[in-house]
C-alpha cells in the first residue's frame, strides 16, 4: 500500500496540534501537513497558512503537496460560535463541503470530519444516547455538524467518497488549553487546582456531560480511519464515548491529589447548552464495527493529567 500524504486542517487546535504530532509518528513528519489561519511559535514544520474557506488555496496546496488524505478540524466551537452564528456556519458547513467537494474531484483515498455530541438535543434520551435519534442541535455548531454528518453521508453514497466521522464527546487534554468550547471547565479545572488552588466553573455543580481523554479522542480517531472500509456501517459519524461527570465530581477527584483545592460555581450562557445535551453516550455501533475501547476513565485521567500539568505549567 503507498504510503499516504495527510493534511490537516485547524491543526493548530487543542485536538489538531496532538493529532499531528500523533500522525508523524505513525507516517512520518514528511507525511502531514499541517494547515491554519494561524501559524504558532511552536508550529512544527512543513506547514502552510490556509483559511478553510478559500476553496482555490485549498485545492493548490492538495495538488501541490499529493495530499491523499484530509483530517478536516478546521471549525468555530459551540460557545464562541454563538457569538457570531452566520460566520459559524460560513466556516463549519462551507469548510467541510469544499474538502468534501475536492475528495470527489481528486478521487481521494479518506476523509475525516469530526462531529460532535452537540448534533443532539432536547428530542433525544439523554441517559445512553442511542447511535439513530432525531437530532435538534440547540447551537449553530451543533445545527453546522449535523448538517455536515448529513453532507458526508451524501457524499459517500452518491460519489463513494471514503469519509469517517466520530462524534467527540468533550475532549480533556494537557498539551493545550481549549477555547470557545462549552465543556473547556474540565480542562481549566486543572490548571486553577495547581496554580491557584481554586476554581470558579461555569456550570452548574451536577451538570453532567460525556468526556474523554486526549489520548483516547486520538487513538480513537486514527484507529478509525485505519480500519478496512468494509467494516464500516456508518457513514455520518459514530457514537464515542469513555466517561461521563459533573463539575462536582471531578473536583472531588482532583481533591484526592490536591486536598485544599475549592470549586465555586456562578453559571453562564454555556448552562443553558449543556443541559441540551446528552449525559452518556450509547457507542455499541464503534465497538463492534472497529473495536472502540477507551483506555482512561475519571480517575486514570485525573492522575495522568496532574502528572504532565506538573511538569508544563508549574
Amino acid at each position: 500500500m503507498t504510503k499516504p500524504k495527510i493534511l490537516i486542517t485547524g491543526a493548530n487546535g487543542q485536538i489538531g496540534r496532538v493529532l499531528t504530532e500523533e500522525l508523524r509518528k505513525v507516517y512520518g513528519t514528511e507525511a502531514v501537513l499541517a494547515t491554519d489561519i494561524a501559524k504558532l511559535p511552536v508550529t512544527i514544520e512543513p506547514f502552510e497558512f490556509l483559511d478553510i474557506l478559500n476553496a482555490q488555496r485549498l485545492k493548490e496546496i492538495v495538488e501541490d503537496h499529493q495530499i491523499t488524505q484530509i483530517y478536516h478540524l478546521a471549525a468555530i466551537l459551540s460557545a464562541n460560535g454563538e457569538w457570531n452564528p452566520i460566520k459559524t456556519w460560513n466556516i463549519n458547513l462551507n469548510g467541510l463541503l469544499s474538502i468534501l467537494e475536492l475528495a470527489r474531484e481528486k478521487s481521494l483515498d479518506k476523509v475525516f470530519f469530526p462531529s460532535t455530541i452537540m448534533v443532539f438535543g432536547n428530542t433525544t434520551p439523554r441517559i445512553d444516547t442511542p447511535q439513530d435519534v432525531p437530532l435538534l442541535p440547540s447551537t449553530v455548531y451543533g445545527m453546522s455538524k449535523a448538517t455536515g454528518e448529513l453532507w458526508c453521508n451524501y457524499y459517500h453514497n452518491r460519489y463513494g467518497v471514503d469519509v469517517r466521522s466520530l462524534r467527540y464527546p468533550g475532549i480533556i487534554g494537557w498539551q493545550s488549553l481549549p477555547a470557545g468550547g462549552t465543556t473547556d471547565y474540565a480542562v481549566e479545572i486543572f490548571h486553577a487546582a495547581l496554580k491557584e488552588g481554586k476554581y470558579e466553573c461555569f456550570l452548574e455543580e451536577d451538570t453532567k456531560l460525556p468526556m474523554m481523554y486526549m489520548d483516547d479522542a486520538i487513538k480513537a480517531t486514527i484507529d478509525l480511519m485505519r480500519v478496512d472500509k468494509k467494516n464500516l456501517t456508518i457513514r455520518y459519524g459514530y457514537n464515542l464515548a469513555a466517561m461521563s461527570f459533573s463539575p462536582k465530581e471531578i473536583a472531588a477527584e482532583i481533591r484526592k491529589h490536591i486536598p485544599q483545592f475549592e470549586i465555586t460555581y456562578k453559571p453562564d450562557f454555556r448552562q443553558a447548552i449543556a443541559k441540551t445535551w446528552s449525559e452518556s453516550i450509547d457507542d455499541s455501533q464503534s465497538r463492534e464495527d472497529w473495536q472502540w475501547k477507551p483506555s482512561f476513565d475519571l480517575s486514570t485521567m485525573t492522575v495522568d493529567m496532574l502528572h504532565h500539568l506538573r511538569q508544563t505549567i508549574l
